[in-house]
């Protein structure tokens, strides 16, 4: 059996340049000794990890880079601008948009050498645009049959008339789960932090126990469209639809728009756009594309979308990581040797500390953590999904379904992650972008080319394509039914003025995410993820659990809880350093964060249950609406939904 050689990275001395390697070499590292360059393989036939180098993407999903230039080919995979005499030229060539490398090679008459940023001038381009507006346009003509009448129209469009297969339902539940943020920022987060970020990126998958367990079966049983419903089957109707519609509209509106300021720093990436009015071109050409889908196709265009993503994207991340495994001799042991040398960090690259290094990174973790495994299992379109199947079993096994789609692409990250590490170089993606969203991209450039790298990149746009879709029904249908309907029209609202306002909602929930992206656009928006699931673990889970669960839960319990639990969470992030008193804050000019923790979500999620008993041990008047026997009877059996619990 051959024996092989330990992985390790090879520098030799530079040749010297011409006068033409002379400007191309002034921006990158040294190449290689002769017969180790680009192309040359092992013995053993594999190619050298970092033997290509990490091309510069920029930040995506509000992480930063700075500008700097990239390396060409063969390359080591160390990129660093150079010494006193070279750095001024550097400085010159940058520009303002920080693309020197390609207007060095320029300069000496050679294309330029990352693939992104060769499209737009090779033609290259067409691919993507092409399979994105495809896919876009494949799916917008599918969606147009769902606006043919049917007998009940206003179902329809909340939910499908909820004909879904629970497998068919869980595809859909994963795509509308799963963000750009899991499918770029959790790999670069391992292949920065090691083991911190592998268990930052599988205690989530926690959340979808709860989910199974706790909720899906039970909240099925009892809401007809909405969160308001199920609350306001034993409460007073009105504060409690006001209440879940108001804290819905917060939770969709953040993640949505988080979401589309992704979605334009992606762009501008994939197809080399400068300048803030491409970006925003972008952001609102998707925003107002997704508001016309879904006011055309509600929730049958969401699914449609959704599944496709989620089929999409479970394939190209299985084929990414055989990619990398492959790159090892298909040795996870290989993998993880040579991630731990390319790390920078060496063997504490997989012990805890390098992202949680002191007593307020680790409990501000554990707060993270803590939103995320419970506000994943309230989250307001995961739990509208939960309702397009005709069953509380089918429910359940929905949820069941999502949460092992979850776990396998949550390997897939690590792995991927990994991978990102030992073959590109942590130095190498985190001085491409600090946040290290960038990984997944310079992976698949590695791995296939351009054709990955644009296979991976129309991944990443169907993925918020799913999401947004997700999100902008999901407020819509809380301002139509909770809002309108159920408080402003006391529940006496024609289905049909409904739809109307139902539509309408779409478009105003899509416009301010546009403009609100477009205010965001040049800040730190990572927190507004995490602030979405504090809110939705904070004020959403704890009515719900005791609404599900508690025979004394009362409508003021229900207001308190879902009302305290937004405005503690809101406050306390306003207070806390992701907003102020670092560079990396949203107002980083500015100083007044008293809050040590970054996420709200230790504090925020006892007090949102804490209030939520004590609100219904202080109110002496019976609960409203439908007494607790009933609804415990609805939970346990589905009786009285009027659908067949099969």
């Amino acid at each position: 059996m051959r024996r092989h050689r330990p992985i390790r990275e090879t520098r030799g001395p530079p040749r010297p340049p011409s006068d033409h390697d002379a400007a191309r070499t002034a921006c990158r590292t040294p190449p290689p000794r002769p017969g180790r360059g680009r192309g040359r393989r092992r013995p053993d036939g594999r190619r050298r990890p970092g033997q290509r180098g990490a091309r510069s993407h920029g930040g995506l999903l509000g992480g930063s880079a700075e500008p700097r230039a990239h390396a060409g080919p063969g390359a080591s995979g160390d990129h660093r601008l150079g010494g006193p005499v070279v750095h001024p030229v550097c400085a010159e060539l940058a520009g303002p948009h920080g693309r020197a490398s390609q207007r060095l090679l320029h300069a000496v008459g050679e294309p330029p050498v990352n693939s992104f940023l060769a499209l737009s001038g090779s033609g290259g381009i067409f691919p993507v645009l092409a399979a994105f507006v495809l896919c876009v346009v494949l799916t917008l003509f599918l969606s147009i049959g769902s606006i043919l009448p049917e007998e009940d129209e206003l179902s329809g469009f909340y939910l499908g008339q909820r004909r879904l297969s629970s497998l068919i339902n869980g595809l859909a539940i994963f795509g509308a789960y799963m963000s750009a943020a899991g499918m770029l920022g959790n790999p670069g987060l391992i292949a920065l932090t090691g083991y911190d970020g592998i268990a930052y990126v599988l205690a989530p998958m926690v959340a979808w126990s709860v989910l199974v367990l706790l909720v899906a079966q039970p909240y099925h049983s009892t809401s007809r469209f909405t969160i308001g419903d199920s609350l306001a089957l034993r409460l007073h109707a009105r504060p409690a639809h006001l209440a879940a519609g108001i804290t819905s509209v917060v939770v969709c509106l953040l993640y949505l728009t988080a979401q589309l300021v992704g979605a334009g720093t992606l762009a501008a990436t994939v197809l080399g756009m400068d300048g803030d009015g491409a970006q925003r071109i972008v952001v609102a050409g998707l925003g107002l594309l997704m508001v016309l889908y879904v006011i055309i196709g509600g929730m049958r265009a969401a699914t449609l979308v959704q599944g496709i993503k989620a089929v999409v994207l479970l394939a190209t991340g299985l084929f990414v990581v055989l990619a990398v495994l492959s790159e090892f001799g298909w040795s996870p042991a290989r993998l993880l040797d040579a991630a731990v040398l390319r790390s920078g960090f060496g063997d504490p690259f997989l012990e805890p500390g390098i992202r949680f290094h002191d007593r307020t990174n680790k409990i501000d973790s554990v707060s993270l953590q803590l939103a995320f495994v419970l506000g994943a299992a309230a989250l307001p379109h995961v739990l509208m999904r939960i309702g397009t199947v005709s069953s509380g079993r089918r429910a359940r096994k929905s949820a069941a379904w999502a949460a092992c789609l979850v776990i396998v692409f949550t390997l897939f990250e690590v792995v991927t992650g990994l991978g990102s590490a030992a073959l590109i170089g942590s130095k190498s993606i985190a001085e491409d972008a600090a946040s290290g969203n960038t990984a997944v991209l310079l992976l698949a450039e590695h791995l296939g080319g351009s054709f990955l790298l644009t296979v991976v990149s129309c991944v990443a746009f169907v993925t918020i394509m799913a999401v947004v879709a997700a999100l902008t029904l999901t407020a819509a249908t809380s301002l139509a039914h909770d809002v309108y309907g159920a408080t402003i029209m006391k529940g006496r609202a024609s289905e049909k003025s409904e739809l109307v306002v139902a539509r309408l909602g779409v478009g105003l929930i899509g416009v301010a995410a546009i403009a609100l992206s477009m205010i965001a656009q040049h800040l730190n928006i990572a927190f507004l993820v995490s602030l979405a699931f504090a809110i939705a673990a904070s004020a959403i889970l704890p009515a719900l659990l005791f609404n599900l669960w508690w025979k004394g839960f009362t409508t003021r319990g229900a207001v308190w809880s879902m009302y305290g639990g937004l405005l503690v969470a809101v406050l306390l992030t306003t207070l806390s350093p992701a907003v102020s008193g670092n560079p990396t804050a949203l107002l980083p000019g500015t100083d007044f964060a008293v809050f040590p923790l970054r996420n709200p979500g230790l504090i925020s999620i006892p007090v949102g249950f804490l209030l939520g008993w004590a609100g219904s041990v202080l109110d002496r008047r019976q609960p409203g609406g439908a007494d607790y026997t009933e609804t415990e009877i609805r939970v346990l059996t589905g009786a009285g939904t009027g659908r067949r619990d099969s």
